[in-house]
């Protein structure tokens, strides 16, 4: 049967205004990455979840990584909190004052499973710290862990104490800060790619970083030595978050599908894959001659003495952040650590 001309002009108005609503439906967010972009962060954590998000929402909501990082890797927080770009990631180190409440899962002998860290991280953040003002204003998407940071020199086994007195070592937050000086160290704060360079120009002796980061950031040929800490010298917390606003402006039914492969998947797949290249970098590392050393006994327990101290102190700035049984955080998340430990 034939349309009329009328009927024709109809339908293909009304097709045209489907397409024009759907087009008018799909939005394009913004994601600011500051790690390069052949790293695996980049290609294997960040990329995956874009796709997945533009797969659940049936493409109606797609992330477009930027080509540049919108600001310095301390600034990401705010570039999202503020709409500079719609999501970023980054080091809760990076702005450690502000962020005191979550130094419990930096401490020394944090884990050394970024899956099972993350993943207890997650329900740490769920449980406890959004009482925290400071996590408020945007869309946690999710937290996560590195699998335990490590010491690492340029010339020389770090087993003693006394092996660290007067080196400098590139170092990202307080913690780190307070391990490097009590141990007799020279502490220089710098974000993690700039240690190249400052371990080339002879800035720094040594620099604290997981295994992987050695040969993610290129720093095989300078850095020789390494020092492995079971569970861990110290670790790292990462966030990912999305701008409120952007957030608001997507529809429930979204939401939920991006919630759905947010929080815990993501922070599973986060940890997993940091497992997977730890593991790797530390193989590569052994066979191409690098030097691994384990810690003396005297070491061991000069740091589980800082360790005592670092907590009692966390307790008290934990309170004040908002926190009403940081004792019981901290409880929570190594039971949940050790529960979820090497699943």
């Amino acid at each position: 049967m034939k349309m009329t001309l009328k009927q024709t002009v109809l339908s293909t108005a009304l097709l045209a205004g489907s397409l024009f609503a759907t087009t008018l439906q799909a939005q394009t967010l913004s994601m600011s990455s500051w790690v390069p972009q052949s790293h695996y962060l980049f290609t294997d954590i960040l990329v995956p979840w874009t796709k997945d998000v533009e797969k659940v929402t049936e493409g109606r909501v797609k992330v477009r990584i930027l080509p540049k990082a919108m600001g310095s890797p301390p600034k990401h927080w705010e570039l999202a909190r503020k709409g500079v770009a719609d999501i970023t990631w980054g080091n809760f180190t990076y702005e450690a004052d502000r962020f005191k409440s979550i130094w419990f899962a930096e401490f020394p002998f944090s884990g050394d499973d970024a899956k099972a860290q993350s993943l207890a991280l997650w329900n740490s953040y769920e449980k406890h710290l959004q009482a925290d003002p400071a996590f408020g204003g945007v869309k946690m998407l999710t937290v996560a862990l590195f699998g335990g940071g490590q010491i690492h020199h340029g010339s020389k086994a770090i087993v003693k104490p006394a092996d660290m007195e007067g080196q400098k070592f590139r170092m990202g937050g307080p913690i780190q800060q307070v391990l490097i000086e009590s141990l007799g160290g020279v502490p220089v704060s710098a974000s993690a790619p700039k240690a190249y360079e400052m371990l080339e120009s002879k800035v720094i002796d040594g620099s604290l970083h997981n295994i992987d980061s050695i040969t993610g950031f290129r720093l095989q040929d300078v850095l020789t030595h390494h020092t492995m800490i079971d569970k861990g010298f110290y670790d790292a917390t990462f966030f990912m978050i999305m701008n409120q606003k952007k957030w608001d402006s997507i529809s429930e039914a979204d939401q939920k599908a991006i919630d759905k492969i947010s929080g815990a998947a993501y922070a599973a797949h986060w940890g997993e894959t940091f497992n997977l290249k730890n593991a790797a970098a530390e193989k590569e590392l052994r066979a191409a001659g690098h030097t691994f050393s384990e810690p003396s006994a005297e070491l061991l327990a000069k740091i589980a003495e800082i360790r005592v101290k670092m907590v009692a102190d966390w307790e008290v700035a934990a309170k004040e952040k908002g926190i009403v049984d940081p004792k019981a955080m901290l409880a929570d998340f190594e039971a949940d650590y050790k529960a979820l430990e090497g699943k």
